[in-house]
């Protein structure tokens, strides 16, 4: 996540956390933070786009997905594709995105992608950099997420997108949004989770109201009920340096598209981008009830993906 380290915040007003809704999805705890332990474990080495230790976590999240009972996009839930870098802009590189897919239960047209990448920056001298918060959290919430929906079936039918390669430049989002599985206007709506399980203030930003303020609500009502705080901001232009996320994680490809978007994520904290973003560094309560929230905030927003569309005029 973030490409480039940025250090300052922007000041917004954090609405208070309710009492988690008795109502509320239920989580498998235990299994969220399995999958956030595997996939940042030291035999992921890293996870870096096109090394094997990419594969490996790509193999897993595979697996998870088809005991989840997700189903594949097309023959499988691998889709490469290549890019270069600006480093060595002559070279094309292989990345694999993973894609799956919940039937809803009806007619509409529209869709909702759930987007979360695994890759993260690999190693460097020997040392493994595990990308627990980035961005193994983000992929565990969104195999939550994907367990939820095919234990009680949403209205529309939600793609997956558990992309490779944003710390190389959004990639494999890129990739995505270019040559959509669907028509790309039946997108009405791209929820990305990008580092979700470090916060001792127990704050889980939502960013993207700004650009679309009729989700306002729909954060607003999560928040409302959930067991952490959930302010809206880090989209606005501004001259502070981190003030704005918008298009520093994989939702800023499906923005440039039109697509509304909201971005659930954490602030930056030391172990950003460091070989200290282990699993046991994370806020491991937070975390679990970051991805119950996440989990709420799909289902309702998969609640109101006909007025979001119609709102954007998708």
């Amino acid at each position: 996540m973030r490409s480039v380290i940025l250090s300052a915040a922007v000041s917004v007003s954090v609405f208070a956390a309710g009492a988690w809704s008795q109502d509320a999805p239920a989580l498998d705890r235990e299994q969220l933070l399995e999958d956030l332990r595997i996939l940042a474990a030291d035999e992921m080495e890293g996870r870096e786009a096109g090394s094997p230790g990419g594969a490996r976590a790509r193999a897993y999240i595979v697996e998870r997905l088809e005991a989840i009972g997700a189903a594949p996009v097309g023959e499988s839930y691998e889709h490469a594709f290549t890019f270069q870098t600006r480093e060595d802009p002559d070279k094309d590189i292989t990345g694999v995105n993973i894609l799956a897919r919940i039937e809803g239960t009806s007619d509409s047209n529209r869709i909702m992608v759930v987007s979360a990448h695994y890759d993260h920056e690999g190693m460097d001298g020997g040392e493994i950099w595990n990308g627990a918060d980035d961005n193994a959290s983000g992929v565990a919430a969104a195999l939550a997420i994907a367990s939820d929906f095919v234990a009680d079936p949403p209205e529309h039918d939600v793609i997956f997108a558990i992309v490779d390669a944003e710390e190389k430049g959004l990639q494999g989002a890129r990739a995505f949004v270019a040559d959509p599985p669907v028509p790309q206007d039946d997108i009405a709506f791209n929820l990305n989770l990008d580092m979700v399980a470090m916060s001792d203030e127990r704050i889980l930003w939502a960013v993207g109201t700004y650009h679309y303020p009729f989700l306002v609500p729909l954060v607003e009502t999560v928040a409302a009920r959930a067991d952490v705080s959930m302010p809206m901001g880090y989209d606005e232009p501004t001259e502070v340096p981190g003030g704005d996320w918008t298009l520093l994680t994989d939702s800023g490809a499906f923005h440039r598209a039109g697509i509304p978007f909201i971005y659930l994520g954490v602030d930056f904290h030391p172990h950003y981008h460091q070989p200290t973003d282990t699993y046991e560094n994370m806020t491991l309560d937070f975390f679990q009830d970051a991805s119950a929230a996440i989990v709420d905030f799909a289902r309702e927003a998969d609640e109101r993906l006909d007025a979001i569309g119609e709102a954007s005029g998708r």
